[in-house]
């Protein structure tokens, strides 16, 4: 069962078949027309035979030089014949003369003859100008002949040359048909397999896109530890110069056990609760300093924290808070911590407020 175009295409090859068919019993082959001339023209009489009208290979030679010849002829035939008719009327005039019953020849005869051979010059004039006007015409005719003619061998060629293409196709898709069997991709599920391969296109992009934040960040992160290390590091170089110097003062070694393990505890606490770091720039001020970070761990804020404590005592005066990922304003939680002098619920506050809005 044909599909329609197959169908189109077929009912194109069949056109095309019947055009090329019609076109070559049309019998437009003008060349052929010069053998037909000669086979009817043939002649095994060698008296009818014109020498000058035939070519070495037995058709007709060139009509420029059959003119040629033909004038030349034409003025041998009218002296020929004016030789003849001169012969004629010399014998006639000799035969009247000494003949006894000579015919009369009268006025009427010759004013007979006249009118006569003006009606046939009459005649003779109205034929060639007739040949003249047909001649005029073929002249006319002809390069508008082999015109057509030309153009139509040049489509009966193209004809045939798009038959033989529209085979070579037919052969190319049943070929195609064969090394790919049904089910075939169509125009539609390939377009919508192509949409479907640019919006995954898009979704890797910003995969990779997300990825590549990552990594920045990540990278970012490796820096800001290998700083912490070598930071740690020169601690690490401090602290043992001290540990050697308190081994030589110090005779108690429970004394360096318990600075391990309270420099132990302090790490411990900083990491659970996000302490960065903390300083006392005066006896009355401490300055926390916190670095919450997401639950996806990407994106990590710092707040600080700074209260004022009345001096001389632990009662706290005033805090400060910086660094909110919305800047909410924790005024009112600020007051009621200060009145009951809660420094641990200030701090869990702020920090569940911090964590709640990164998120």
């Amino acid at each position: 069962m044909l599909n329609a175009p197959e169908a189109s295409l077929a009912d194109s090859l069949e056109s095309a078949r019947k055009l090329q068919a019609t076109f070559s019993n049309a019998k437009l082959h003008i060349a052929d027309a010069q053998s037909l001339f000669d086979h009817r023209t043939a002649t095994d009489d060698e008296n009818l035979k014109l020498p000058f009208t035939f070519a070495d290979s037995g058709g007709l030679v060139d009509p420029k030089s059959v003119g040629a010849y033909v004038k030349a002829q034409l003025a041998f035939f009218c002296k020929l014949k004016f030789q003849y008719l001169e012969q004629k009327a010399k014998d006639q005039y000799i035969k009247i003369i000494v003949s006894d019953d000579a015919p009369s020849i009268t006025a009427a005869d010759n004013k007979e003859l006249q009118e006569t051979n003006e009606a046939k010059k009459r005649n003779l004039k109205e034929q060639k100008a007739k040949l003249a006007e047909v001649q005029n015409n073929i002249r006319t005719l002809a390069p508008l002949v082999e015109q057509d003619y030309t153009r139509a061998k040049s489509l009966s060629e193209e004809s045939v040359d798009l038959a033989r293409k529209i085979l070579d196709a037919r052969l190319k898709l049943t070929r195609l048909r064969q090394a790919y069997p049904q089910p075939r991709l169509t125009i539609p599920v390939a377009l919508a397999q192509l949409d479907a391969q640019v919006e995954e296109m898009h979704q890797l992009a910003d995969n990779l896109q997300s990825l590549n934040e990552h990594v920045n960040e990540v990278e970012e992160k490796v820096k800001i530890g290998a700083r912490e290390v070598e930071r740690l590091r020169v601690d690490r170089a401090e602290v043992d110069k001290l540990v050697k110097q308190s081994k030589s003062e110090v005779e108690d070694g429970r004394v360096l056990e318990l600075c391990d393990w309270y420099s132990t505890a302090v790490r411990l606490h900083k990491s659970l609760h996000s302490l960065k770091f903390f300083t006392s720039s005066s006896e009355n001020e401490l300055r926390l300093s916190y670095a919450i970070s997401s639950t996806t761990g990407r994106a990590t804020h710092d707040i600080s924290i700074t209260f004022l404590f009345v001096p001389n005592t632990r009662q706290l005066a005033d805090a400060r808070i910086t660094g909110l990922p919305s800047n909410s304003d924790m005024s009112d939680v600020i007051g009621a911590r200060i009145q009951s002098n809660d420094v641990p619920g200030l701090i869990a506050a702020v920090l569940a407020r911090a964590r709640a809005e990164v998120g």
